[in-house]
């Protein structure tokens, strides 16, 4: 069994590590690094919280702290993440799970309507073969980016894997499987199953279990399944397209940098390898959570943009030129409120935006592009380029991204949401959408690291 997912699928279930037995769960599972990038208070409550117990956050490099660090305090960062990673593998911090998959059940509480309510993501933890993964433009590989990778964002990640004996996932992988033949019969089967973990999540994250996947028997539904959906006739019948466009099986959702960081790493490390530890080394791997993008409780949610040290009035002017000179009929207003936006976007992008006390929207017709995020995107790239003394933020969170537009020296843009259903097809057809377009729920529904994977020999 464990042959055919290697070989079949790209898939690697030969181990995970989990915290041993005794240690405070709920103290060792952090939030994914890319996350609360603008709320450094957020990540001094978490160093206060877990202070020198064992914990994921001695193993991380949140990204808080990648523009306020100079680089020899980000190198001394990294360092001692390193050490720490190196001193938890060899004195016993990590219990070994083989020939497993795990299957989760994440949690999340909230308020709608002045009511509560929960809903539970169900997803599958196992690594997958980087050697089917392609993030470059127009890839046509098994798994791929769903959004542009930046290369910039990806030496500090490739600094922290080249010297890491071990690696953690906030990888979220998505399957577009409308039958829901995967992963949630699992929830039926958990008789079948050892419960692995389950506990509250810091810092209002909800709760999370997990589960061994070893019998033989759901092993191979789970195999046969996600052949099913790899199949040639299902992605021509599925997408009608023709098989020049490829076999998508699984889309990058969460963690593209992160994962396209250890693509690199192996592209570096396997050329000093033979054939034959190329195929052993298990950094060719990498640990993910496989989600199928037809979840209920999954959510794809807007991420906005936050200028900083900008200047509203130059900045809305250059928008304008930006786009006229390409024959594209735009402009910008303000309103009173958030309210009185006009709502209407057929042929239209209308994009909201706050700086200081002032509320308003810039607009565009026929743009060239499908997303508002790309109208908007392809703008800031070219405005960034030329105004060195701005900077960006991409924020989850209505509340937070008009907090910070608020502030003097800020201004804030709100985008929409895209439909999920939609994205399999579109990274198909268009290829990678542009970067940040989406974000699978907010910022404390993000991944938790827990697992762990050792990548070295």
């Amino acid at each position: 069994m464990k042959k055919l997912f290697k070989q079949e699928l790209g898939i690697d279930i030969s181990s995970i590590l989990l915290p041993k037995n005794g240690t405070d769960m709920k103290k060792w599972a952090v939030v994914a690094c890319d996350q609360y990038t603008s709320e450094p208070d957020y990540w001094k409550s978490v160093e206060n919280y877990v202070g020198e117990l064992p914990s994921t956050l001695h193993l991380i490099f949140p990204e808080v702290y990648l523009e306020r660090e100079n680089e020899n305090e980000k190198q001394e960062r990294i360092t001692l993440l390193n050490s720490t990673m190196r001193n938890y593998l060899d004195n016993g911090y990590f219990t070994e799970i083989t020939d497993s998959m795990i299957y989760v059940e994440r949690t999340i509480y909230g308020q709608k309507a002045g009511s509560p309510i929960s809903k539970t993501r169900r997803g599958l933890v196992f690594a997958v073969d980087l050697e089917q993964y392609d993030f470059s433009a127009g890839s046509r590989s098994l798994i791929r980016a769903t959004e542009g990778t930046i290369l910039d964002r990806l030496p500090p990640r490739i600094r922290i894997r080249e010297n890491a004996c071990i690696e953690l996932p906030h990888i979220m992988l998505l399957i577009d499987d409308p039958d829901r033949s995967v992963i949630e019969p699992l929830s039926h089967h958990k008789d079948k199953m050892d419960k692995l973990y389950s506990f509250d999540l810091m810092m209002d994250g909800g709760r999370v279990e997990g589960y061994r996947v070893n019998d033989r028997e759901l092993l191979q539904k789970i195999y046969q399944s996600l052949a099913d959906l790899k199949s040639t006739e299902t992605i021509m019948k599925k997408y009608n397209v023709d098989e020049s466009y490829g076999t998508l099986l699984f889309a990058v959702g969460d963690g593209n940098h992160s994962l396209a960081a250890a693509k690199s790493w192996w592209e570096k490390l396997k050329s000093k390898l033979t054939e034959e530890q190329q195929k052993m080394h298990p950094a060719r791997y990498a640990l993910v959570e496989l989600v199928n993008v037809h979840d209920r409780a999954l959510e794809f949610e807007p991420i906005h943009r936050v200028l900083f040290n900008a200047d509203p009035g130059d900045l809305l002017s250059s928008f304008k030129e930006f786009y006229t000179s390409k024959g594209i009929k735009c402009g910008y207003d303000y309103a009173n409120n958030i309210n009185n936006i006009p709502v209407n976007k057929i042929s239209k992008h209308i994009i909201t935006f706050v700086h200081d006390d002032k509320t308003g929207y810039i607009w565009a017709y026929h743009p060239p592009y499908n997303l508002d995020t790309a109208t908007l995107q392809h703008f800031l790239d070219y405005y960034l380029n030329n105004n060195s003394g701005v900077d960006i933020d991409y924020v989850h969170g209505t509340d937070v991204a008009e907090k910070l537009g608020r502030q003097n020296g800020n201004m804030s843009f709100f985008l929409s949401p895209m439909r999920k259903e939609d994205l399999f097809k579109t990274v198909i057809l268009d290829g990678a959408l542009p970067r940040k377009s989406f974000s699978m729920g907010e910022a404390r529904e993000k991944r938790y690291y827990i697992e762990a994977r050792k990548i070295i020999l």
